[in-house]
């Protein structure tokens, strides 16, 4: 067996330190969207595959007999894509995919189905805190009467792209004292984010409810129709099985 790791998650991380451990075959792919990621402890490589075509390519020139997608839940093309190739090569597919955020006592919450909705929600002259990422930013310049700060892994070298914004450099995991205090200096009155899930990225979500801050949720994108498994055991439990 060789196995494919669509890796990129903390629990791609976890997988391939046990997949290096067991001595099982198996190559990382990491889409490039950190400049200089962790090692993960079994061969990897780094950047897109160039396209569906050359995944297929990809896929039967290195005979991979099973791919574990644990990519981000916000991957969707990435995920919908690889499931195809997969389910037309016959090759064993499974992606993991924890389970969504639910709102608890005190949360309060506004579900979003798109970045753009989230401005009929704001006031002007709001405070808004994007922890979103680098590739939908272009989507909140509807938010531009309002004070915006976008926190990035990698600062781009470019202005921000619409008035009244700024860059904000942060290097996850973040505990949540650091994202309350960092929320409470900053004076936000409103949180952006994609509803991720897991533990680790929700210390945000949990200082927002101890300051009492509205959060627009973004709703995740439809999902493979394909098996998926919500935890590291899980996952290695099927490549085990394979």
């Amino acid at each position: 067996m060789t196995l494919l790791l669509l890796a990129g998650t903390g629990e791609a991380k976890a997988i391939a330190t046990q997949l290096h451990e067991e001595g099982i075959a198996a190559t990382a792919s990491l889409a490039g969207a950190s400049r200089a990621p962790a090692p993960l402890g079994i061969p990897t490589r780094t950047g897109g595959f160039g396209g569906e075509s050359a995944f297929r390519t990809y896929l039967t020139e290195h005979a991979i007999t099973a791919v574990l997608d644990a990519t981000h839940p916000f991957a969707d093309s990435i995920s919908q894509r690889t499931a195809r190739v997969c389910a037309d090569l016959g090759i064993p597919y499974c992606q993991v995919l924890r389970p969504p955020w639910t709102p608890g006592p005190g949360d309060n919450w506004i579900p979003i189905d798109r970045e753009e909705d989230a401005a009929a929600h704001i006031a002007p002259g709001s405070t808004v805190f994007l922890a979103t990422g680098r590739q939908t930013l272009h989507r909140f310049a509807n938010l531009s009467a309002c004070t915006v700060i976008s926190r990035q892994i990698n600062i781009p070298d470019t202005p921000f792209p619409f008035p009244n914004g700024r860059f904000l450099p942060g290097n996850p995991p973040f505990s949540e004292r650091h994202e309350y205090d960092l929320f409470k200096s900053l004076g936000v009155d409103w949180l952006i984010a994609k509803n991720a899930g897991g533990p680790t990225p929700r210390t945000k979500l949990d200082a927002a409810r101890r300051l009492g801050l509205r959060v627009a949720l973004i709703n995740r994108p439809p999902q493979p129709d394909a098996l998926h498994v919500e935890t590291v055991e899980d996952a290695l439990a099927w490549v085990r099985a394979l």
